[in-house]
């Protein structure tokens, strides 16, 4: 009988570890900016501790999704480079991404966020603020002004998927997918006033297989 019963379970063993072997469980690593000194009050610039977040998650070997809780993060200009160990990064967003109070800095620059050379990257969720009001009030007024920052941009990319991501009052293009290739854009929201200056909403060039789907685009030039 204890014969009987040590064979049973020798069997269940051996049957467990086969089930494992075939299938094994998939490792993510996952990493959230407040373990990198991002703090979501609307005062602390947060750049460098997403900056970190982005190297972690991309010198990780495994699926990485970098995590953005509730709050608003202050942040100034930033790229987001490639040649990644991972292939498969995400960025899931709970709060609002803001740009530093002095449009003047921003404007100087092409992109605010840009991602260069990425591959297998999602954004999922979240807003971003430009807070462009500023510029276009000094454009109103023929002022010596900068030529303004696009919001979010991916160039020479492939495999992107942008979904659920709400862009308000970009200084200039809100969206720009530049030599891209296998884009997915869906639940987006852009949102900015009706006579806002070069705010194109996705403006797509020279690339391939990119779908824009379910969105909702009111700005102030080119929805897409």
């Amino acid at each position: 009988m204890a014969t009987k019963f040590f064979g049973t379970h020798l069997y269940m063993f051996f049957l467990v570890f086969c089930i494992y072997s075939l299938y094994p469980s998939s490792a993510a690593a996952n990493y959230n900016v407040l373990s990198f000194g991002a703090k979501g009050n609307g005062v602390t610039d947060s750049t460098q501790s997403l900056i970190k977040a982005w190297a972690a998650a991309c010198g990780s070997t495994e699926s990485a999704t970098i995590y953005v809780p509730k709050g608003r993060y202050l942040l100034r200009s930033m790229a987001f480079k490639g040649d990644c160990k991972s292939s498969d990064i995400t960025i899931r967003i709970d709060g609002t991404l803001v740009a530093l109070a002095d449009y003047r800095v921003l404007g100087q620059a092409d992109s605010w966020i840009s991602f260069e050379g990425v591959s297998g990257v999602s954004i999922i969720g979240g807003a971003l603020d430009a807070k462009g009001t500023a510029l276009w009030n000094c454009k109103a007024k023929g002022s010596n002004c900068p030529n303004g920052a696009t919001t979010l941009s991916f160039s020479n990319s492939n495999n992107i998927r942008i979904n659920g991501l709400v862009s308000l009052n970009s200084q200039m293009f809100h969206i720009v997918i530049n030599g891209c290739q296998n884009v997915h854009v869906e639940g987006i929201k852009v949102i900015a006033a009706g006579d806002s200056p070069n705010t194109d909403g996705i403006h797509v060039q020279l690339s391939r297989n990119v779908n824009i789907m379910s969105s909702s685009i009111k700005t102030g030039d080119d929805c897409i």
